[in-house]
């Protein structure tokens, strides 16, 4: 590269314009194109001020480089590349070496007068961040054309760039284009592209940076010599493609394998063997999961309904629209669950799922509020792996596998700058739908905390709020119509539909304390204590705070330390908002034993929220927590002494280091009774008919569910793990089956190991009961207390049960006079189990 003599650049004066003239193999056309360009800049006297062109030669092979250098203007510089890279390339370097305050773009053929520049500068005079020269607005003139092939592609290429990429401009590729000379510099610094579609990507960046382009009319004659090769054609479509799903950096490629890894680590007991290893801590919810998936799976492949099963709960059915089946990921995981079982399938969602969550925290934090990706991985990994999520990582994948909060939070704040409403809206409304097929609270949750940050953030910048009312409003208004057109049939079903229930009362405990919210988690890898855990949570998978003191008290410094930054005190108070509403309905006042209504009292009979876990609103703290670390962590950064910087990240570190969790508990599955696997229950069940596991299964014992699994889901079953209305009138939600006679007095016997006296009526209650669940066969399968168990069944049915494959079968049609009907007993539709 060739320069002017050491010092000239240093003693000049930043140059009100640059000139950036893209070349390879130009020695034709050069020449004149400089000519043209001194004369017209040198004519005007002073009106440009100091200027300077810039040569980018992109490897040329032929003369071009000595026609800038032989000319030794010293207003003319060259900035060369090794090789041929492409437009694009040769761009990047131009404009990143130009330093005028405004930077003029131009084609080598000059295919635009120099003498245009004129009414591109009048434009950028009106406040315009850039003025684009175009050959399609009103006012443009053309001479010489282009051959009518090359005119069909140039016109297909611009609608495409309309429809896809670039809104509002009708020409993108006219040469010939005046910027802010500091935006555009950063606009070339971010991009990536190395060819034609480089104006596409650096006019996408002004208008997602809210920079205003005009559209100038402009006099456009086409030149001979073009370096558009046929292959230019395919590659340009091609480029739009990668500007629609951009690559990540090394850095963000970096973040999103780490996080993968966390991820990985802290399902290390299960992942590697799923099928063989239960998440201890999960208590029955592994198994109803895969449940779900299951069945999800075998409705889809049998062309059935998804969002109702009768293969539990028999003969009433499951909801699924009313239970967190997570159809969002058990439908397009079925082939996965059909190949390789549902315990795989889980498996995968959760891991990767919530890889994915921190990931898409990753980019919200990058995107919205810092640039340093060390402090942005820090905030990300906090929103996703902070202790209630760890928590709820054990049994609860709605509440783990969120990497759609992050999007449709960006999608929202989108609506407030009022640019593109009615696309962003439209995209909201599709992320809104399909959150609801992967979780219904979180998304409630996550509304919730959007309204507190609104609340707060209005407080602090009134005048910003004002404006983005509108649009807002206007945005998720088309938002919900589109989301309620695709989610309106489910809906109706969950509410209205089959088993459907009005709301699910969780009883005493379901709100947080103060010291829970103060304390260590039981899955801390240095401080866990899992008595105090337990005390403090309904049970292992619903540690709902437990962030700890030394997390709350880093948030107040930060709070503190940063408070002049209004996102940070709107942060800080959706933190301390959420936080205090989880306390419940009322709240205990700490070392007193006083009692004081609660904020969320007024909260609580709510359609939708009534329903909601109360603590759980505590889960809106992780992600806020999260941003105001990378906040902060970015400031750290900028520090001028190394000492700040230093103290600053030693006290992030020692609040952080508490909340390193331990990998998930595991431990190894039980197998299941032959009887299941081989198909021996085939010969016991009929057409229509159940088979009744002993006990029946339930929220504290759902095993029963797994069998069914390995039995390839050929049999129906009463009792179950899953929500229903309580019964009888009663459209209250509860979890399980209300307990009928049988069902009541076989759980007895298993908690207390003693066989119940069984008479004539308790005989005649059990036939009724059997006949409401058409069952055809008893199972006891060994297990704790089975011996009073068997004897109870025993005297039920009036003979003993026979061992087959691993269990006890009753066979119901033992008796009968043929065997090809079913087993007939009076019903006593009493309708609970």
């Amino acid at each position: 590269m060739t320069t002017p003599p050491r010092g000239t650049t240093a003693r000049r004066a930043v140059p009100d314009l640059s000139v950036v003239v893209p070349a390879y193999n130009e020695e034709r056309r050069l020449g004149p194109t400089l000519d043209a360009l001194v004369r017209q800049l040198a004519a005007a006297g002073d009106r440009w001020g100091d200027w300077e062109i810039v040569v980018a030669d992109d490897g040329s092979t032929d003369a071009t480089r000595e026609i800038v250098t032989l000319r030794r203007d010293p207003r003319l510089r060259l900035i060369t590349s090794p090789r041929n890279r492409g437009k694009g390339h040769a761009l990047r370097l131009g404009v990143g070496a130009s330093r005028g305050r405004r930077v003029l773009i131009t084609d080598a053929d000059l295919a635009v007068p120099a003498a245009e520049l004129e009414r591109l500068d009048a434009a950028l005079a009106r406040g315009n961040a850039a003025a684009v020269g175009s050959r399609a607005v009103p006012g443009a003139t053309l001479g010489d054309r282009r051959h009518p092939v090359r005119e069909l592609l140039a016109g297909a290429g611009n609608l495409l760039i309309r429809t896809t990429a670039v809104r509002g401009i009708r020409d993108t590729q006219c040469g010939f284009k005046l910027f802010d000379g500091e935006k555009v510099r950063a606009a070339f610094a971010a991009s990536r592209l190395d060819g034609w579609a480089i104006d596409v990507e650096v006019l996408r960046h002004f208008q997602r940076a809210d920079w205003p382009v005009a559209e100038v009319a402009v006099h456009w004659s086409h030149r001979p010599g073009s370096k558009i090769r046929p292959l230019d054609y395919l590659r340009f479509p091609r480029d739009l493609i990668r500007l629609r799903l951009p690559l990540p950096g090394p850095a963000d490629a970096v973040a999103a394998a780490l996080f993968l890894a966390l991820s990985v680590a802290l399902y290390a007991g299960r992942f590697f063997d799923p099928a063989h290893r239960y998440l201890t801590d999960s208590l029955q919810d592994q198994n109803q999961w895969e449940w779900f998936f299951a069945v999800t799976a075998d409705n889809i492949a049998h062309l059935r309904n998804p969002l109702f099963s009768d293969l539990q709960g028999v003969p009433d059915g499951v909801n699924l629209m009313a239970n967190t089946a997570m159809l969002g990921l058990s439908v397009p995981l079925t082939p996965v669950t059909l190949l390789c079982g549902p315990a795989v399938a889980l498996s995968l969602a959760t891991t990767l799922g919530l890889a994915a969550t921190a990931t898409a925290w990753y980019r919200l934090i990058v995107r919205r509020l810092v640039p340093q990706r060390g402090a942005a991985f820090a905030g990300a990994a906090l929103a996703a792996f902070a202790p209630p999520m760890v928590s709820h990582a054990n049994a609860h994948p709605n509440f783990v596998v969120l990497f759609m909060i992050p999007a449709i939070l960006d999608r929202t704040l989108r609506l407030c700058a009022g640019t593109r409403v009615v696309r962003d809206a439209v995209v909201l409304g599709l992320m809104a739908a399909y959150q609801v097929f992967l979780g219904e609270e979180a998304l409630l949750l996550a509304a919730l905390g959007m309204l507190l940050f609104a609340a707060a953030h209005t407080a602090v910048r009134p005048r910003e709020a004002r404006a983005a009312v509108r649009p807002l409003l206007r945005g998720l208004a088309i938002a919900a119509a589109v989301c309620l057109t695709l989610v309106v049939y489910p809906l109706a079903w969950q509410f209205s539909g089959p088993q459907s229930y009005t709301h699910l009362d969780h009883g005493p405990g379901a709100a947080n304390s103060v010291r829970a919210l103060l304390t260590f988690a039981e899955r801390s890898l240095l401080a866990g204590d899992a008595d105090r855990a337990d005390a403090l949570s309904l049970n292992p998978t619903e540690q709902n705070a437990f962030y700890g003191w030394p997390l709350l008290l880093l948030a107040l410094a930060i709070t503190v330390a940063l408070w002049r930054r209004p996102v940070v005190r709107a942060l800080a108070f959706t933190a301390a908002a959420a936080a205090v509403l989880s306390l419940g309905t009322r709240v205990r006042v700490p070392l007193t034993g006083a009692e004081v209504p609660g904020p969320w009292a007024p909260l609580a009979g709510l359609p939708l929220l009534e329903s909601v876990i109360v603590s759980r609103t505590a889960l809106i703290c992780a992600p806020v927590l999260g941003m105001l670390l990378a906040l902060a962590i970015g400031r750290l950064a900028r520090a001028r002494s190394l000492g700040t910087q230093y103290a600053g990240l030693l006290a992030v570190c020692l609040a952080l280091l508490p909340l390193i969790p331990a990998p998930l508990r595991s431990e190894p599955r039980a197998e299941v009774p032959a009887f299941f696997t081989d198909g021996a229950w085939k010969a016991y069940v009929r057409p229509g008919e159940s088979l009744v596991p002993v006990p029946l299964p339930e929220p504290t014992a759902a095993a029963a569910l797994h069998w069914q699994i390995a039995a390839g889901l050929g049999f129906r079953m009463p009792g179950g793990y899953f929500n229903r209305p309580y019964g009888d009138g009663d459209r209250s939600g509860v979890y399980g089956v209300p307990l009928n006679w049988t069902a009541s007095l076989l759980k007895d016997v298993r908690e207390t190991g003693v066989a119940q006296v069984i008479d004539d009526r308790a005989r005649d209650e059990a036939r009724r009961d059997l006949a409401y669940w058409r069952a055809g066969a008893l199972v006891l399968t060994p297990q704790p207390h089975d011996g009073p168990l068997r004897a109870t069944v025993d005297k039920l049915v009036g003979r003993p049960g026979r061992w087959v494959a691993g269990v006890w079968v009753w066979d119901l049609h033992e008796g009968e006079p043929t065997r090809d009907a079913p087993a007939t007993l009076p019903s006593s539709g009493n309708g609970k189990q």
